[in-house]
């Protein structure tokens, strides 16, 4: 048999026998939250790579967050943390489109739910840690 090595870290053999290969794993992170810390901490025992984004200082693109609902499931205001104070001073009691919520939490995106970790484009809100742990099984 061939021995190919493909991009990604990923290794096949021709005859399309597959060599086990090193899972990525994304993380929407925010330092300041405990659940989000707690996530994190149980992706680095696991044996994968993680990607960190912190989503505050690095925002997603409108093309990413829409991805992101994708995976997840969700609709855009399903994703929005409805306690936070700028969302009580700016957006309660609006009817807002999909399109605009989207547009919302690009402009104020401590609205968007955390964490969301991402791994073989199914992505879960890490809460509870349950959640988290589930994607592994």
């Amino acid at each position: 048999m061939l021995l190919l090595e493909v991009p990604n870290d990923c290794v096949f053999l021709c005859r399309y026998t597959i060599i086990p290969f090193l899972v990525m794993i994304k993380i929407y992170h925010n330092l300041q939250c405990s659940k989000s810390c707690a996530a994190l901490d149980f992706l680095q025992q696991q044996d994968t790579e993680i990607e960190v984004q912190e989503y505050l200082n690095d925002v997603p693109t409108k093309s990413q967050l829409i991805d992101l609902l994708d995976q997840l499931g969700l609709n855009p205001l399903e994703l929005i943390r409805k306690t936070e104070p700028i969302f009580q001073e700016r957006f309660l009691n609006l009817k807002l489109t999909d399109e605009q919520w989207i547009d919302a939490m690009l402009a104020y995106p401590i609205l968007i739910e955390r964490p969301i970790i991402v791994k073989d484009n199914k992505a879960v809100i890490g809460r509870p840690i349950e959640k988290v742990i589930a994607l592994f099984k």
